[in-house]
């Protein structure tokens, strides 16, 4: 599993967002699959730590179970994104199914923060053309240029930080997962891997 996505490859998709300012010391942090009592709860005590600010992609299905957690990220002041409601694969779903997937995860949110979200990621980076030209009329399409590989629960945590770490540049989109699976890794990267650029001269911005 790649960590870091070739620069070839993102110019194939050049209407995705990959990364931001490559001249800013700034990374931006994202957390897919949320939210999850505990582990969320864990990464939003752990970015106050370091007043640290993330980007949070949302399964509806999630938000619509936890709403008191999706509250609490946007009142800390991190972004909130859309990742469907169903935690879709898109090459095996109608665009037109998809697309009532994204709606509905965006009513969520909505009902549960006040705001509609502007940013959307797609889960496992699996999208059909045809949704991502109608999802564009809405949304920016945020992608990543590091994927920690946190899910990966054979993946040694001492690995997934170093690798991490290789992988990341500045204005790098940083993937990490507020999951049940990813929590092994999650607990002993974040905070290293956070602390490492800080004592760097980088800052942590929500997109």
């Amino acid at each position: 599993m790649l960590h870091r996505i070739p620069r070839w490859f993102q110019h194939l998709f050049p209407r995705y967002t990959w990364n931001l300012d490559r001249q800013e010391k700034i990374i931006y942090l994202t957390f897919d699959d949320g939210p999850i009592p505990i582990i969320t709860e864990w990464v939003l005590e752990t970015l106050k730590q370091y007043a640290v600010k993330g980007t949070f992609f949302v399964v509806g299905e999630n938000a619509s179970r936890h709403p008191q957690i999706i509250n609490k990220i946007n009142a800390e002041g991190h972004s909130i994104g859309n990742h469907t409601f169903h935690h879709l694969k898109g090459w095996g779903v109608s665009t037109h199914n998809y697309y009532k997937d994204v709606e509905r995860c965006s009513d969520v949110i909505k009902e549960q923060t006040g705001i509609l979200p502007k940013f959307f990621r797609p889960p496992h980076g699996r999208i059909k053309p045809s949704q991502a030209k109608l999802l564009r009329e809405k949304y920016e399409l945020i992608m990543w240029d590091t994927l920690t590989v946190d899910y990966d629960k054979n993946l040694d945590e001492k690995k997934c930080l170093t690798n991490s770490i290789r992988a990341t540049r500045a204005g790098s989109i940083v993937v990490f997962h507020d999951s049940i699976k990813a929590e092994k890794n999650l607990r002993y990267v974040l905070p290293k891997y956070i602390e490492h650029f800080q004592k760097l001269g980088y800052i942590f911005n929500a997109l």
